[in-house]
């Protein structure tokens, strides 16, 4: 597909020096998580949105710490979503320039977030800017999320008013109104270097805390050693790895396991009394998280490790769903096309092993996900000298423009 007239008229309304300063904007605020200091983002983006003259709404997650929804109104029927995050991980060492700098040098611009993901938000404040006064038949919000970096609360919060306003405004004569109706589409704006991803793998942390008896060293058959009972679920964990590499997904390769952090014991001479182990399970589409927490309650069960005196509790802190879009969806092939045409690069429809929060709309709404957004998440993203190309955010800008238009104004 080639663009029409109409479509290039509205993406000449793209303007790159606006995206450059909003991203260096964006990029100069902190958004640290944790602790989680999206406030100052926010508060840019905030500022931007309404200079735009874009409708802004914002929703407490927790104090200093607010959801961000952009709005372009559009015809009744259901809309396309953006959807971003407000927060970044932790700088880290090793920079050579000011992470919250906002340098431009040599075509790209430098800072804590530039590809993970206030690029992304740049580019999508940008395509509603250049959608306004558009005929469409839907609106199209951005949602930029907080907490997205660690355990979701941002994407919860979300969802849940999402979920509250169809109750509160269904015909109390009839079922509940469907949530599925308000967007048509879901476009998760983090870095994939401008490729279409059409399935990316979930993630859950689980905790494992074994609980047992100190005593003297001097004599350890006197108490029941924690740590020695945790060395046994981490060697069930590395079991349960190797099993599940057996059957990989074909976009998305295998569900994983990884032990990343084990504490316990007060000192070498008192025989250790609790002992933690924090593991990482890669999730694939249509994986329940319960279902794998129930796996390794069972595991662990069968290691018998009450008769060494211990007992055990297990917990899910973390949950975040994969999802997976079929390749023949509308959502799809409009944004491969819209991609194609804005000038992104020639590459395949692929899997992402990341995990986002995209997962949480296609399982709690329903509605169809694809990533697509400027910047690396394999070469920039959570690096010192984190950067993007300012090329890449025009594009951006300009496939997520083409997307609405096709997507909500078919004709």
């Amino acid at each position: 597909m080639s663009l029409t007239p109409a479509e290039q008229k509205v993406l000449d309304r793209i303007d790159e020096e606006l995206l450059v300063r909003i991203t260096q904007a964006l990029l100069r605020a902190p958004g640290q998580n944790p602790p989680g200091e999206e406030a100052a983002t926010v508060a840019v983006l905030t500022a931007a949105a309404r200079d735009l003259e874009l409708d802004v709404t914002t929703a407490t997650v927790e104090p200093d710490r607010e959801n961000v929804t952009v709005s372009l109104a559009g015809g009744n029927g259901p809309g396309l979503l953006l959807l971003g995050h407000t927060d970044v991980v932790p700088l880290g060492d090793g920079w050579t320039v000011d992470p919250h700098g906002g340098l431009v040098r040599d075509g790209r611009i430098y800072g804590r977030g530039a590809s993970d993901m206030k690029g992304g938000l740049a580019a999508g404040l940008a395509a509603l800017a250049a959608l306004c006064g558009t005929t469409l038949s839907g609106p199209v919000d951005l949602a930029a999320v907080v907490d997205e970096e660690e355990t979701g609360k941002g994407i919860r919060a979300y969802l849940a008013a999402i979920q509250d306003a169809a109750v509160d405004n269904s015909d109390p004569t009839t079922a509940p109104a469907s949530t599925t109706a308000r967007y048509v589409g879901c476009i998760t704006a983090e870095p994939t270097d401008l490729q279409t991803i059409i399935a990316a793998r979930g993630d859950s942390y689980l905790q494992v805390a074994v609980h047992g008896r100190a005593s003297h060293a001097g004599n350890p058959d006197g108490g029941a050693n924690a740590i020695y009972g945790a060395a046994a679920v981490v060697a069930e964990i590395e079991r349960l790895h190797a099993e599940l590499a057996q059957t990989p997904h074909p976009l998305l390769g295998p569900a994983t396991w990884s032990v990343g952090q084990i504490n316990g014991g007060t000192g070498g001479s008192i025989v250790p009394a609790e002992c933690v182990v924090v593991a990482d399970r890669r999730l694939l589409p249509g994986e329940s998280p319960a279902d794998v927490l129930a796996d390794l309650r069972a595991r662990v069960a069968a290691l018998h490790l009450e008769d060494r005196g211990l007992t055990v509790d297990l917990s899910m802190p973390m949950e975040m769903p994969a999802f997976e879009t079929p390749e023949d969806h509308d959502l799809v092939r409009i944004t491969e096309a819209a991609r194609f045409d804005a000038g992104g690069p020639p590459l395949p429809l692929a899997g992402w092993t990341a995990a986002c929060d995209g997962g949480y709309i296609a399982r709690d709404l329903a509605v169809p996900v694809v990533v697509l957004g400027p910047g690396s998440v394999t070469t920039q993203a959570h690096r010192a000298d984190e950067s993007v190309a300012i090329a890449e955010l025009v594009t951006a800008a300009r496939a997520y423009t083409l997307i609405a238009l096709r997507l909500l104004n078919p004709s």
